[in-house]
């Protein structure tokens, strides 16, 4: 282990640490990558002693939160705890995936077999190897966004030894849940946000049909050189998850046009928000492990969309707009230009079908780790039911529902939901 000096940001104390663990760890002596973790306390000296709080972060293919300010849920937890802002492996400072990365490990076969190490399961065997070295005596307790639920059920089945208490955030699976059950358990909550989205801006349905009769005739390129298509801009509904988007969504579209003398073009402004929003040469994990995250023992097969394709196919008529929410297509490895070399790669991944368990449910059956979640009932990314089938089939797991929150509720209620999660955890207020 490698660590900084502590050095300070307004109210708080960090210390950057770096982990070599296995790339497999099943072969610990083999190839070794960096993991990197960043320790976030506050300034009273004795906050060194307190207990562990680790991070896991959503996505999948995101870094860990940036500690800028002493706010939200982490200005909550570090009352309590030490917190560990986790760069789960591929991410941020964390040996990153990338298609720079990506290019040096060789052909598709060779980019495949190295992203098939990078799910939930050795997510949680790093964080083991970060315990024994932060923590060896004692276990830690977790803070899971979203994907960090998923990984904090795999952490349960993995290393439940590791665990003091867990906090889930809108990240609750369903243990046996397929890739194709899963879409055919978040198209209706698209559906419903769509429905929500065009009675409030009815407006918009007309002019997306527009915008879309243009892109089909017109040869209309983003900022970085890819062809904007119908089918394209219906991915940016992928924001309607969170609070308050459905609002900038309205107003970018209505800026989507500009008149150039007497022509009407499609405006410089609304090509660069559009390319802006949909960014996958940071994060292309996101696009080609979206799937795989669900896999276990079968293969998913482009799971979204054989959906799409079997019960939604209205969402091919662009003339009557519908965006998509979460969903990943194999069509979008041949129009984003920054997932272009990466799709044989996807295809290879998404016809493997020797996925490891990603949960033990006789492990889980006996569980003795306190779990508290909160799940939200509008949540568009996760569906309610197969949250509450698990959280009912585990022992020490409890549950509170709410509507008062989107997906993103920890990024805009964090201190009042952690707190009420903390409250709940040790018996103070009821579910």
């Amino acid at each position: 282990m490698d660590s900084s000096q502590p050095y300070k940001v307004p109210g708080m104390e960090l210390v950057d640490h770096s982990f070599d663990v296995p790339l497999d760890h099943r072969d610990p002596a083999g190839r070794q990558i960096k993991v990197f973790a960043r320790e976030v306390r506050d300034l009273d000296p004795r906050s060194v002693h307190k207990p562990w709080l680790l991070f896991l972060q959503g996505g999948p293919g995101f870094r860990g939160p940036l500690p800028i300010k002493k706010e939200g849920w982490l200005k909550r937890a570090l009352q309590d705890y030490r917190v560990l802002m986790y760069d789960t492996r591929g991410n941020g400072l964390s040996t990153p995936v990338n298609f720079q990365t990506l290019a040096a490990e060789g052909d598709a076969q060779g980019q495949a077999d190295y992203l098939k190490h990078f799910r939930a399961d050795n997510i949680v065997r790093d964080a083991e190897a970060i315990r024994d070295q932060l923590s060896p005596d004692e276990p830690w307790s977790t803070i899971g966004q979203s994907y960090g639920g998923w990984c904090t059920m795999t952490y349960l089945s993995l290393h439940p030894e590791g665990l003091r208490e867990c906090f889930v955030f809108g990240g609750v699976p369903g243990l046996e849940r397929t890739a194709r059950e899963i879409y055919e358990g978040s198209f209706p909550l698209v559906e419903e946000r769509n429905r929500q989205y065009f009675a409030k801006f009815p407006v918009d349905k007309q002019r997306l049909t527009h915008l879309c009769q243009h892109l089909q005739q017109h040869d209309v390129r983003l900022p970085n050189g890819d062809r904007l298509t119908p089918r394209r801009l219906q991915l940016i509904g992928i924001s309607l998850g969170f609070a308050n988007t459905a609002e900038e969504i309205h107003f970018l579209i209505e800026e989507a046009f500009v008149k150039v003398g007497d022509s009407e073009v499609v405006n410089h402004s609304f090509l660069k928000a559009i390319q802006m929003q949909l960014r996958f040469d940071t994060n292309p994990i996101f696009a080609l492990l979206h799937e795989a995250i669900y896999a276990q023992g079968e293969a998913t097969s482009w799971a979204c969309d054989q959906v799409q394709r079997e019960h939604y196919s209205h969402y091919d008529n662009h003339d009557d707009f519908h965006f998509y929410g979460e969903m990943i297509f194999p069509w979008m490895f041949d129009e984003i230009g920054e997932l272009g070399n990466l799709k044989e790669a996807a295809e290879i991944l998404a016809s493997y079908d020797q996925w490891p368990k990603l949960y033990d449910k006789a492990v889980l059956s006996q569980n003795k780790v306190p779990v508290t979640c909160v799940v939200y009932y509008n949540d568009m990314f996760v569906n309610t039911e197969f949250s509450r089938e698990t959280i009912d089939s585990i022992p020490n797991m409890k549950g509170w529902y709410t509507s008062e929150f989107e997906h993103c509720g920890l990024r805009t209620g964090g201190e009042k939901l952690f707190s009420r999660l903390i409250d709940l955890a040790h018996g103070e207020v009821e579910r």
